[in-house]
């Protein structure tokens, strides 16, 4: 059985997805970081950063990064 996974926060500073995730994690919602960076670039840090969350915890994932989040 394969889970479905949802981008539920986009950021162009990795290290805002970091504390997104960390946050989520907290709360016992497995997240992931998706780089989405250009490598060519890494200097001007072309692209952005994505927390994924199972489809099922989307929308309290979203609740959570809405309310608590201070970072946004």
């Amino acid at each position: 059985m394969t889970e479905n996974w949802e981008s539920i926060y986009t950021t162009p500073l990795p290290h805002r997805a970091e504390l997104a995730k960390a946050l989520l994690l907290e709360h016992d919602i497995p997240a992931v970081v998706i780089n989405r960076q250009s490598s060519s670039y890494p200097a001007i840090g072309l692209g952005k950063s994505e927390v994924h969350v199972l489809t099922k915890d989307a929308i309290l994932a979203k609740v959570i990064l809405e309310h608590e989040a201070t970072f946004s």
